[in-house]
């Protein structure tokens, strides 16, 4: 699976390259304007579940304005459930991970400590690269392939 990370990456995530040449989550009008995006998105997909319970299901946080940081999760993804229920568990890894790309793409740091494939929610907080909290971090593989 490792062989197609860079391809499901760059099909999925090439967006961010893109936007990396405008946002730099070192900036703080950035940082605060990347969790404008965040609650955007998830105020949408709350919207969207009465419609469609199956999709993804994006709980915002407040601004961290101590640590600048943007914060949300998700308990809900219909990639993983699609993955559990027709035993492509193996595959999901290559979707979760893309995110820590996708995210070095505007000069930040995904910080995460679960998915919905190993873990009852994705967490997400988000940080500029040069953030202190970016460096206390360290991204490291579980046993099924997770970051």
């Amino acid at each position: 699976m490792e062989e197609l990370q860079e391809f499901v990456t760059n099909l999925f995530m090439s967006g961010f390259k893109r936007l990396g040449k405008v946002i730099n989550l070192n900036r703080s009008f950035d940082m605060r304007l990347i969790n404008k995006v965040f609650q955007m998105v998830g105020k949408k997909d709350r919207k969207q579940y009465a419609q469609y319970p199956a999709c993804f299901y994006n709980v915002s946080e407040p601004y961290d304005k101590k640590n600048h940081a943007a914060r949300y999760h998700f308990t809900q993804c219909p990639n993983a459930e699609f993955a559990k229920k027709h035993n492509l568990m193996h595959t999901l890894p290559l979707f979760c991970n893309s995110d820590y790309w996708g995210i070095s793409q505007l000069n930040g740091t995904l910080i995460s400590c679960g998915t919905c494939g190993n873990s009852d929610k994705c967490d997400y907080c988000v940080v500029g690269s040069e953030n202190p909290m970016a460096k206390e971090y360290e991204i490291v593989k579980d046993e099924d392939g997770f970051l």
